[in-house]
């Protein structure tokens, strides 16, 4: 279960009181959830007007953020090729495991200075995510456009005798070349057609070689046929080929067209391999400071709504709780107990959302007496 509700009541007499409060309500009684408190230093807290406007600036934040750290963890699967034993182990936070990052919070003071205002480090985070962002969508194009052209190429090499390339199959031997009147032509021949062939293709057309044609290689439903003929009769033998079933590939032998097609997927294969772990490491790296920067960002969350909703002086404790999956409804009800004295407005939203009224939405805003936010750190999608 990696969802945790990160969430703040008011100090009573001390912050310990409700830490020890909330405890009793839901590990001690009844196994509720696993709780740790989530540690927010003295950060400034500016004036009023600046708060109300922080909020939704930092809400905005948070979806932003909360994005690309999806987007960071989703190219790791798809770089990765999507081995996920592979993908959890190189997702961490300052090189632990996210569940243990969140549950052991420390804020960062060398990246986020609490000297600055609240909207100077939200302009930090947003500045430092938006360059991730933009970094990634520069270095994921051009690995995309790499593994893409690679692809392509590895398709062409592939596939039924119609369509693939046929540069690796073909030798030189099997041409007549260099000469003004004959040509070799390749016939893809579906196999219950052998006999057929054997018997007409001589026929086909005029001026066609006797005893020319030659099996080069089979797939599992046809074969690739050589058979020369002089190059007047190319338009006659196509047409009445594609009459009998007999497929006349385009093709020329070009020796120096089919080793630039084999150098070039060599050089793109090499490319690949170069830039995977440099990619990798990059992700890595990115991965760590976008998510760092959205836990953070869930902190100043959590404080400046402390402030708007509980006042000043700032005294307020933040608790991380990790409800059991079975338990959520119970572990809301005991919570709502605990602190619907704080707002009896949250009271009527809480009623009108557990009567499900079609249309009426607002079991998705989420308010409750306390200061809520959810974060999940199941960020991938598996398809």
């Amino acid at each position: 279960m990696t969802e945790f509700w990160l969430i703040s009541a008011p100090g009573e007499k001390t912050c310990q009181q409700t830490w020890d409060k909330l405890m009793t309500a839901t590990t001690r009684a009844n196994n509720l959830s696993t709780n740790n408190k989530f540690n927010i230093p003295d950060l400034k807290v500016g004036t009023l007007d600046v708060l109300v406007g922080l909020s939704d600036e930092l809400a905005k934040l948070d979806s932003f953020v909360e994005s690309v750290v999806k987007k960071v963890a989703q190219y790791m699967a798809d770089v990765l090729e999507d081995s996920r034993d592979k993908v959890q182990e190189n997702l961490l936070a300052n090189g632990v495991d996210l569940v243990t990052y969140v549950t052991r919070f420390q804020w960062d003071m060398a990246k986020y200075p609490i000297k600055q205002s609240l909207k100077h480090i939200s302009e930090i985070i947003s500045k430092q995510v938006s360059q991730i962002d933009n970094d990634l969508k520069a270095r994921a194009s051009a690995y995309n456009n790499l593994k893409g052209n690679l692809q392509n190429l590895e398709r062409k090499n592939a596939g039924s005798l119609l369509t693939r390339s046929l540069a690796d199959i073909v030798k030189k031997d099997d041409f007549v070349l260099d000469s003004e009147y004959l040509v070799t032509m390749l016939v893809v021949v579906p196999k219950v057609n052998y006999a057929e062939w054997k018997c007409t293709y001589e026929t086909l057309s005029e001026m066609v070689v006797p005893r020319s044609t030659n099996l080069l290689i089979e797939d599992q439903d046809s074969g690739l046929f050589t058979v020369t003929l002089f190059r007047k009769a190319i338009d006659d033998f196509r047409h009445k080929a594609r009459e009998n079933k007999f497929t006349v590939r385009d093709f020329q032998y070009n020796e120096e067209e089919m080793k630039a097609d084999k150098e070039e997927m060599t050089r793109l294969s090499t490319d690949k391999k170069k830039q995977f772990g440099p990619l990798v490491r990059w992700l890595k790296v990115n991965f760590s400071e976008a998510f760092i920067a959205w836990i953070h960002i869930k902190a100043l969350r959590v404080f400046v709504e402390s402030v708007l909703r509980y006042g000043l002086p700032v005294n307020f404790q933040a608790m991380l709780l990790q409800p059991n999956k079975k338990n959520m409804k119970k572990m809301r009800e005991v919570l709502y107990d605990l602190y619907k004295h704080l707002d009896s407005s949250a009271a009527a939203i809480i009623d009108q959302s557990a009567m499900d009224i079609p249309g009426l939405n607002l079991s998705q805003q989420e308010y409750y007496p306390y200061v809520y936010y959810k974060i999940d750190c199941n960020l991938l999608d598996f398809k």
